[in-house]
């Protein structure tokens, strides 16, 4: 059973009844929502779909949990799926699963599909997250949630008791919460290279010679950043390992828990790599474009000029030619290596990996 017909409502109606399972629906306009759901699921009233139904998902706000009321006497001993999530983290006291439990104590709640969007329940589980979390006081309501995820082709993760509800409800509500210090970290390297050549590459020639160098902002200054923050960032992937390693010799122990400062340095590292990754691909982009620039050409055309009038007839020196063939060529190989570690950090390559092969890797 469905209660509910909104864009959550239809999406897993249609999901249930793609995966083979019998579906109904309830609603206050059936008349005017049929039209909105699959032809093979039945909608109909919320007390005639609350009846045919063993297993009810429902999906409508909190605000209006209580308008089911009039049905508890029919939800005894029924399962109740709570979809919902809220527009604010720890926006009510207690999560919206306990609410409705509390609403409804003959009935077993279940907190799962809120990770879910409704795009992913429309394409299949083939597109988007396909961990479904789940958590119940009830292990035999959890396993038969578990297999109706299953059926629909997602994962189904047991996330324990109903008091995890209140997190697996903030999990939507997080942008990236594990790559909020990476990015600040790597943001705050970004701006203390950047200013320091662009005071070494435009600011100093101007003040000591009065050249005009400010095109060199957008495309030298930038590039001569990006492979110094990807450097710093690429030893601090490695950097508290070695400090860990000192940690557990001094004391003779690696079951001493490390400091807080160390512990959550070890848990950013991932990202930290990731971002070392992305700086050296731009630096890597940003240097072949560098022969593209207007600025390049007029010099190509000034130094021609310069040869032509003192009559050289080459200017080829033999020493720069090889330190730049060299300097381009360990460049790829970096840039191919450092690649391998990122591709390598990915979940679904790492998980394909041993410890032993993830370790030669490093």
């Amino acid at each position: 059973g469905v209660l509910g017909s909104g864009d959550f409502a239809r999406s897993l109606a249609l999901r249930l009844v793609c995966s083979g399972l019998k579906v109904v629906v309830g609603s206050r306009n059936p008349k005017r929502k049929a039209s909105l759901f699959p032809a093979a699921a039945e909608v109909t009233f919320q007390a005639e779909a609350v009846k045919k139904a063993d297993v009810i998902f429902v999906a409508i706000f909190r605000e209006h949990y209580s308008t089911l009321c009039d049905l508890a006497d029919v939800l005894v001993g029924k399962i109740l799926v709570d979809v919902s999530n809220n527009t604010e983290i720890n926006h009510h006291k207690e999560s919206n699963a306990e609410y409705l439990a509390s609403l409804f104590p003959a009935c077993t709640v279940v907190k799962g599909f809120n990770v879910v969007s409704a795009w992913t329940l429309q394409s299949g589980a083939r597109d988007g997250n396909k961990q479904v979390l789940i958590c119940s006081n009830n292990q035999e309501a959890k396993r038969t949630i578990a297999e109706i995820a299953q059926a629909m082709g997602f994962t189904p993760v047991d996330m324990g008791c109903m008091s995890s509800a209140r997190e697996i409800e903030n999990i939507p509500l997080r942008l990236l919460p594990a790559w909020k210090i990476p990015i600040f970290l790597a943001l705050g390297l970004f701006l203390c290279f950047f200013t320091y050549n662009l005071i070494r590459q435009v600011i100093h020639p101007y003040v000591r010679e009065q050249k005009n160098k400010l095109y060199k902002i957008p495309i030298e200054v930038v590039n001569t950043t990006l492979p110094c923050v990807s450097y710093v960032m690429l030893s601090l992937v490695y950097l508290p390992g070695v400090l860990a390693a000192c940690s557990q010799l001094y004391y003779g122990t690696k079951y001493r828990r490390f400091p807080d400062w160390l512990d959550q340095w070890l848990q950013h590292r991932k990202q930290i790599g990731l971002l070392s990754f992305f700086c050296a691909a731009l630096h890597a982009v940003y240097s072949l474009c560098l022969p593209m620039r207007r600025s390049h050409r007029y010099l190509l055309i000034e130094t021609a000029v310069k040869q032509a009038v003192e009559k050289k007839m080459t200017i080829w020196v033999e020493e720069e030619v090889w330190r730049m063939e060299i300097y381009i060529s360990v460049g790829i190989i970096a840039l191919g290596l450092l690649s391998l570690l990122a591709i390598t950090s990915l979940p679904s390559i790492a998980n394909s990996l041993n410890w032993r092969e993830f370790s030669f890797i490093q």
